[in-house]
């Protein structure tokens, strides 16, 4: 056995090599392939040259342009997607795959040669290198702490040089894989344990998980050691103790450590790290996701007084957070077989990451919103090179790494196949001499067979039996077969032999999904299937992202809600009985559902909807909730819009991401929250401020929103504008109620002439407190 097809199933026992995985003609084979097009419009020149450049290399190309301060992270992604779709078979994958190995080599050589304590071993294209880990390994965090994501931004890489080894064989990449995880292990060794915990507080993606795999591949004690130190305690510690303490918290930086916890539960058997990876799982699948099988809304999550978030906003779920979601997945399936994971996997496979590439040329989708009426923008190939461009190139490769799984028994005939997707493959199951092959047109057809073309010998067959389906059958085509039913699966024991078939009748049927914590709003499912509907093709923005640092953003105009379709069943479970099927279009179907706003459209799987805004969720309403529900909504669209019109820019203070994203600085400040909303505060002199657009506007206001029930604090501060003070705020016992407030603050025009940005910082007095901070808008 070659390599190629043994590095995998070294690494993870229960997984095919993904190259044994042949997809057949479906919409996965179309995405897959398409994606390989789109991987081979990049320049690998381009990719490397932030590696070659922090080694001291000149590089052969300019860099691509990338998000400010996270130069380089796409580098590890697409060294990923090559070894991934090297091994399913494309020569010029694996052709550049090869070619990045090479160059990375020269990088870190060149990196020995410097003689530097930070640099030996270092595979990294982090802007600034020499600066930042010279001084992060003596303990010192300034720079790191002001650096966007360090860690996270070499994980890519670390992925990237495993995947190479994993998916294809490649030893140069699996040495330089260990050597960049001794030099991880060397940078963190002279760090306390409690220094360790303080660093994991900036984003720092699955360190845990790369480091546990080198303990995997090589079994030296070191390896696992360094995994448990980048093990974010914050985290794991309430995970294990059923706490869900995820309010607020920014998604993708949690889900792929508890992709690290499972993995170093599954290589060192501690219960603790995997009822930690457990819980987690559970209460992200079944209370925080969408219909989709996606989460987050701002890339947070969101408190359940604040999933309304969902409709109200446009950065809906993250790909990204998809992407880890499935491996988790994968890795706790390992661990415990059950048709629950495969469940969580189709689902999200259909409606989120299918559904995040464009059908034609291949473009990523970064946010989906579940916003009635919005859209969703595409990234172009060397252009926008977001975080969720980078899992978009790994995404579209993997299809079939799940739909096969296997257990090695005790003897042969202990053996266990797992049929985990209806999926359109083949399947070389090199080790029992057997080629099994699966044929459905599913998610458009409701049937399945499975067909043995070679071998002959006794395994137990194990086939999901999906939730959404009340009448599942599996039979045997002239034989009998006798299942069992075993922790979601009907397990079939037999002798097998070429031309054994199975034939699977799995009858959809609508159903209705809430939004969690919001039930007024609804998503129609069919089977798996999420069910969109087309709206219309109006201002829609920004279609194609540019390079700019928000082109993720869908920026077209926000439709009112009130004038969104609503349903009006006599009761919501009213509305699955009034889907009519589309003669000849399968998993299309008209809504007889009465409507306000009323559409003359069609229901289709929402992995088919791209270029045109569209229904996810439903606003449904029963008579006596109607009218009263509107008055109420009209009044807050209409004021909301009004707000956001006047909106030139705005900041969700403590929040991640548009703190990263307005070049926050801060000399010694806090956040936190109440009802779910973040603020930043500071005290003491002490400050926070942000780079903000004005848009060349140079008539705005500052607005600022606070929290009104203040009787306990003393409220004293500055507004400094470029260095000009603007005003000082006295709001000490100014309110006394449990409500936002918000005021604005007038900014003279002399303070904006000619400047398109402008840096609002905020000085506490002394032995004062700046008064938490939940709200910052500059307003024409």
């Amino acid at each position: 056995m070659s390599l190629e097809t043994m590095a995998q199933d070294k690494l993870y026992q229960d997984e095919f090599p993904l190259g044994d995985i042949v997809l057949l003609d479906g919409p996965l084979k179309h995405a897959r392939d398409l994606n390989i097009a789109n991987l081979l419009k990049y320049d690998c020149d381009r990719m490397l040259a932030p590696y070659r450049k922090e080694a001291g290399l000149a590089p052969r190309k300019p860099t691509y342009p990338n998000w400010d301060g996270l130069d380089g992270h796409v580098g590890g992604h697409y060294l990923s997607a090559l070894a991934i779709n090297a091994a399913t078979g494309s020569e010029e994958c694996k052709k550049r795959m090869e070619y990045m190995i090479g160059e990375l080599q020269l990088c870190l050589d060149a990196n020995n040669r410097r003689g530097e304590d930070w640099s030996r071993n270092y595979v990294g294209g982090f802007p600034n290198s020499a600066k930042l880990w010279s001084t992060f390994r003596k303990g010192d965090f300034s720079v790191y702490f002001g650096s966007w994501a360090p860690f996270y931004n070499l994980h890519k890489m670390f992925a990237g040089l495993r995947d190479a080894w994993l998916y294809c064989g490649n030893e140069q990449a699996k040495t330089l894989f260990l050597k960049f995880c001794d030099w991880a292990v060397d940078i963190t060794s002279g760090l306390s344990d409690e220094q360790m915990e303080r660093m994991l507080g900036n984003e720092h993606g699955g360190m845990d998980e790369v480091l546990a795999d080198a303990f995997a591949i090589t079994h030296q004690q070191k390896y696992l050691n360094c995994a448990r130190r980048f093990a974010h305690k914050q985290l794991l510690t309430p995970m294990a103790q059923h706490h869900d303490c995820l309010d607020n918290l920014h998604a993708n930086t949690q889900i792929p450590k508890v992709v690290g916890f499972q993995r170093i539960a599954e290589l060192d058997g501690n219960l603790s790290y995997h009822d930690a990876s457990q819980y987690f799982w559970d209460i992200v699948t079944k209370q925080r996701s969408l219909a989709l099988g996606g989460n987050s809304r701002r890339e947070h999550f969101p408190t359940k007084e604040t999933c309304i978030d969902y409709v109200n906003d446009i950065d809906g779920p993250e790909s990204c957070n998809t992407y880890n979601m499935l491996k988790l997945t994968e890795f706790l399936n390992r661990a415990n077989p059950n048709a629950a994971y495969g469940d969580f996997y189709e689902l999200a496979m259909y409606n989120h990451i299918l559904s995040t590439q464009h059908p034609e040329h291949g473009g990523y989708v970064y946010f989906t919103s579940a916003r009635p009426r919005h859209y969703r923008n595409y990234s172009v190939a060397n252009m926008a090179m977001w975080c969720c461009v980078g899992t978009g190139m790994e995404n579209h490769g993997k299809y079939g790494q799940f739909a096969w799984t296997h257990t090695k028994g005790a003897k042969p005939a202990d053996d266990a196949l797992y049929v985990n997707l209806f999926l359109h493959s083949r399947l070389n199951w090199r080790e029992r001499s057997f080629v099994i092959r699966q044929e459905t047109a599913f998610p458009y057809s409701e049937t399945s067979q499975i067909v043995v073309e070679k071998g002959k010998g006794v395994f137990t067959m194990k086939i999901r039996k999906p939730e959404w389906c009340d009448r599942f059958e599996v039979r045997g085509v002239g034989f009998t077969i006798n299942s069992k039913e075993e922790n979601g699966f009907v397990c079939i024991q037999r002798k097998w032999k070429k031309g054994d078939r199975i034939e699977i009748s799995m009858p959809m049927h609508a159903s209705i999904k809430a939004m969690p914590n919001v039930p007024q709003y609804v998503a129609i499912m069919y089977g798996p299937i999420l069910l969109g509907m087309k709206t219309g093709t109006e201002d829609l923005a920004s279609l194609l992202a540019d390079d700019s640092r928000f082109g993720q953003y869908a920026g077209g105009r926000k439709l009112p809600l009130d004038k969104a379709p609503i349903l009006l069943p006599k009761k919501v479970e009213d509305i699955v009985a009034d889907l009519r099927p589309v003669a000849g279009n399968p998993l299309h179907f008209k809504l007889a559902t009465r409507m306000e706003n009323a559409i003359d459209g069609e229901l289709q799987p929402f992995f088919e909807i791209h270029d045109s805004r569209y229904m996810m969720y439903w606003l449904a309403l029963g008579e006596h909730e109607y009218k009263a529900y509107m008055q109420d909504l009209a009044d807050k669209e209409q004021a909301r819009q009004a707000l956001e019109t006047r909106t030139v820019d705005k900041v969700s203070p403590g929040e991640q991401q548009p703190e990263t994203d307005h070049r926050m600085e801060t000399d010694g400040s806090e956040r936190g929250n109440t009802e779910g909303v973040f603020f930043r505060d500071a005290r003491n002199g002490h400050s926070f401020s942000y780079l903000m657009q004005t848009g060349g506007e140079s008539s705005l206001s500052l607005q600022l929103t606070f929290w009104g029930q203040d009787e306990w604090r003393t409220s004293e501060f500055d507004i400094y504008v470029d260095d000009q003070l603007l005003c000082s705020v006295n709001n000490s016992h100014r309110w006394r109620t449990s409500q936002f407030k918000t005021v604005d603050y007038a900014i003279p025009s002399a303070m904006l002439q000619g400047k398109n940005e402008i840096r609002i910082r905020f000085v506490a007095h002394k032995d004062r407190q700046i008064g938490q901070i939940y709200g910052v808008r500059l307003l024409k």
